[in-house]
């Protein structure tokens, strides 16, 4: 599957855009750990280039990080932080009710493995596959989740830090076997840390082996995102 998959994501997108990344839990790590700086997304967009990551409770020191990759419980100066210093929320209390809500149940499994997909023989352990998008790969990826899927939450966008709009809800959303997709990485404390043109597109495993079947019937291979294509690739004007 996977193999079939990049072969039909490069004749897509064309070789200008990243290649996605897996992630998922593991007893065991892609590669050595490494000290992370404080924001752990910086760390995870240099997988596109090849290599490796692994997160675990040692090396993910954000309070933040910590909590939406599940190794470890909320600290208690979150809500405070994120309310009265970064002013993401109005009130402490908002935070509070937005982080019990998503009820992030404890890592099982002590690392947490970003790998680009080439270097992949297997989907085993992974939760999701994520991709740093240009909005030209947006409207393909949008196109391509919404072609046998019409749901409302086909394609969500949901407060939330940089890592939880990539790890959380693909987590749950994997888990419970849905269909929803996530555009993330509004987060502005964390956006510095990636290209100024690109969000985050996040597809849940489970939802991924069904949109696989469905790629090449999609919009990905019609006329008019041919046209978009030529633009990712710099085959065209703007």
């Amino acid at each position: 599957m996977i193999q079939t998959f990049l072969q039909r994501y490069k004749e897509a997108f064309g070789n200008a855009a990243p290649l996605p990344v897996a992630f998922g839990y593991s007893h065991t790590p892609a590669t050595e750990e490494r000290e992370i700086p404080r924001c752990m997304i910086g760390a995870v967009r240099k997988v596109c280039d090849g290599e490796p990551l692994t997160l675990t409770a040692g090396n993910v020191s954000c309070g933040g990080g910590s909590l939406y990759t599940a190794f470890a419980p909320m600290q208690e100066r979150i809500p405070g932080f994120v309310s009265e210093t970064e002013h993401y929320k109005q009130t402490p209390g908002q935070v509070r009710e937005y982080i019990h809500n998503l009820d992030i149940r404890p890592a099982e499994k002590p690392c947490l493995n970003f790998v680009r997909m080439d270097r992949l023989s297997t989907l085993d352990d992974v939760e999701g596959i994520l991709f740093f998008a240009t909005p030209d790969m947006l409207s393909g990826l949008c196109s391509w989740a919404f072609y046998d899927n019409d749901a409302d939450d086909a394609v969500c966008t949901r407060f939330a830090s940089g890592c939880c709009s990539i790890v959380t809800f693909a987590v749950q959303e994997n888990r419970k076997n849905g269909r929803s997709c996530f555009i993330g990485m509004l987060d502005p404390s964390a956006r510095p840390l990636i290209p100024a043109h690109e969000l985050t597109f996040v597809i849940p495993v489970h939802r991924f082996r069904e949109m696989v079947q469905t790629m090449e019937h999609s919009a990905l291979f019609r006329k008019a995102y041919s046209i978009v294509k030529k633009r990712i690739n710099g085959e065209t004007g703007k």
